[in-house]
């Protein structure tokens, strides 16, 4: 297991009746109701902050990615990330699904990125081994798929 050396941010949020409940950080910036998925409450679900906070952090990482091959990452870059809950032998578990869109980026090139986004990503190193992850890299609307093994 990996240790911090140095603490750069801590997250603190109070959450109040789980799935049906109220989530609020510490600093007042996230204030949300939750809902279960799929639920008609008018919140969202811990599911969708996952992938929220993921695909974020995943941007984040392939700016890094890019920045070492001296690059920029091109205007409409996004990530979109899919989390399932579901149920197996064991009880509940998570999959994902991220599909990255690199506008104009040749192939290789986006596929460099995202790899090493995928290795440095601490939202993927705290997924890894734990749940099935599937990378998909759109450059220009062609798409490759692979799946996430690093």
């Amino acid at each position: 297991m990996s240790q911090i050396d140095t603490v750069l941010y801590t997250g603190k949020t109070h959450t109040t009746g789980g799935r049906d409940g109220r989530a609020r950080s510490a600093d007042g910036a996230l204030d949300i109701m939750l809902t279960p998925p799929g639920g008609q409450g008018q919140g969202t679900n811990p599911e969708q902050l996952f992938a929220a906070g993921w695909s974020a952090c995943f941007i984040g990482a392939m700016g890094l990615a890019a920045a070492e091959r001296r690059l920029r990452l091109p205007q409409g870059t996004a990530v979109d990330a899919e989390v399932d809950l579901g149920t197996g032998t064991g009880g509940y578990f998570l999959q994902a699904r991220l599909t990255v869109s690199l506008p104009g980026v040749d192939e290789t090139t986006a596929r460099a990125i995202v790899d090493t986004a995928h290795r440095t990503c601490p939202y993927s190193k705290a997924s890894r081994g734990n749940i099935d992850v599937s990378i998909e890299v759109s450059v220009a609307g062609v798409v490759a798929n692979q799946e996430a093994s690093l």
